[in-house]
């Protein structure tokens, strides 16, 4: 999608500013849609806070503090050589060391990083904890690999960016194609190379070593949390709700449980190949093994009768109350959210990040329904890895209740954080100004505070 296709008019003070962007960052389309998507909400917090501008801590806010790029080289089982990408965008340090996932997937070039990077400094901004913003990656690809292939060339990544990790200074986890064995491989490198047991420096670790409880529920119960927020504003139940989750990795799985316990039927969700509709409720327990255990593709599901798998399909033509679309960016475009809209769509949580075009976003809010951004909805993974940071730093651990109610307390704030903020700026019920302005404006004091740095 080209930044052309826009109908909101930017404020005439960032407009400019948003323009050099563009031209100093040629091709990085995602990024150039997530910086205008916050622009697009700054306007009232320029007129109340004018400063912001002049100090130019807009400016630094979208140029990354430092950009790492370098090469994977590894070996597959038959002894062949493969060279792949390693990225690393330490986008900001305001709040807290650098904080965000690893991607591991062919999609993955410098822009899509960088865009997740930027979203994921808003995103921490908005749970309250202390950790900055950054993304990582690779454009390597672990489908279809051994794990002795993927063990390899996680420690050669892990080679190349230890020398950018810590646990004060960046600490990444994992995300798309980064799961528990991933993790695993990249902290036994790390601590090999650098002889020192340093369990904070990674989250979304194992349980018996360093990891915490809920951490693999977390972005998934986050998400169904701040759906959970939003629809009692609204005076509407989760329950009995008929719901769709794209996806099937470890955010769509998690969403999807909590959506069953809190007593909504969950009737498709997907892989990159094709969906599942199964109208009778999907069956957690064989997505569970299929997916975490087995690592096959979801054609493989079985069905309760009246079921069926399409493949390459939209699932968002199915019609639904509720939608998490939890796979990858730009998953629902105009039409996409149009057809939801149509089809009686009265909630939408992002447990993906960008999942909606703008034109989708466009769409969602024309169409009155309540739309939770990812920035906002998805943060309970990284809320929980900033948990799982406390617990290593105090080498304790904690039970899997206290955990998750904390994360439904983190996830409450938010909501409440973005929602006051939409309302205080003039947009209530605006959960993207919310987010982005809240979030914009906690990284904003703090830069301003450290001075020109």
């Amino acid at each position: 999608m080209s930044h052309t296709s826009h109908s909101t008019i930017l404020d005439e003070k960032l407009d400019p500013l948003y323009q050099e962007i563009i031209h100093r960052n040629p091709g990085e389309t995602e990024f150039h849609q997530a910086v205008r998507e916050v622009f697009e909400s700054l306007g009232p917090v320029l007129v109340k806070y004018p400063e912001f501008m002049e100090n130019k801590i807009i400016d630094r806010l979208c140029e990354p503090e430092r950009q790492i790029i370098f090469r994977v080289p590894w070996q597959d089982d038959k002894g062949q050589v493969h060279i792949n990408r390693g990225f690393r965008v330490q986008f900001n340090s305001a709040l807290g060391p650098y904080k965000g996932g690893l991607r591991f997937h062919p999609s993955v070039y410098l822009g899509v990083i960088k865009f997740l990077s930027f979203e994921q400094i808003f995103k921490n901004a908005l749970t309250g904890m202390p950790i900055g913003g950054a993304k990582g990656g690779s454009d390597f690809d672990p489908k279809g690999r051994s794990d002795d292939e993927v063990m390899r060339f996680c420690q050669s990544f892990m080679t190349e960016l230890y020398r950018s990790l810590g646990e004060y200074t960046d600490v990444p986890a994992g995300d798309i194609g980064v799961g528990t064995r991933e993790i695993g491989y990249l902290f036994g490198q790390y601590k090999r190379i650098t002889n020192r047991y340093e369990s904070g420096v990674l989250t979304g670790k194992g349980l018996g070593w360093g990891g915490a409880k809920a951490r693999t529920e977390a972005t998934g119960y986050g998400a169904v949390f701040f759906l959970k927020e939003m629809l009692a504003v609204r005076k509407i139940p989760i329950e009995g709700k008929t719901c769709i989750v794209s996806g099937s990795g470890n955010v769509a799985i998690y969403a999807i449980e909590k959506l069953q316990e809190l007593g909504a039927k969950v009737v498709a969700c997907s892989d990159s190949d094709g969906f599942v509709h199964d109208p009778a409720g999907i069956n957690l327990d064989q997505l569970k093994q299929l997916k975490e255990v087995e690592r096959r593709r979801m054609s493989d599901y079985r069905f309760n009768k009246g079921g069926r798998y399409v493949q390459n399909g939209n699932i968002w033509d199915i019609p639904c109350e509720i939608a998490l679309p939890s796979a990858t960016q730009n998953e629902i475009n105009g039409r996409d959210a149009a057809t939801l809209v149509r089809n009686g769509c009265i909630a939408v949580a992002e447990g993906a990040n960008m999942p909606t075009t703008p034109e989708g976003i466009r769409n969602f809010q024309q169409g009155g329904i309540a739309y939770g951004p990812g920035k906002a909805a998805n943060a309970g993974g990284v809320a929980t890895s900033a948990l799982e940071m406390q617990q290593n730093a105090s080498r304790d651990s904690w039970t899997f209740e206290f955990t998750e109610a904390r994360l439904e307390e983190i996830m409450k704030g938010i909501h409440e954080s973005c929602y006051e903020t939409a309302e205080e700026f003039g947009t209530p019920g605006n959960y993207v100004n919310g987010a982005n302005i809240a979030g914009f404006i906690r990284v904003a004091r703090a830069m301003s505070a450290m001075g020109l740095v």
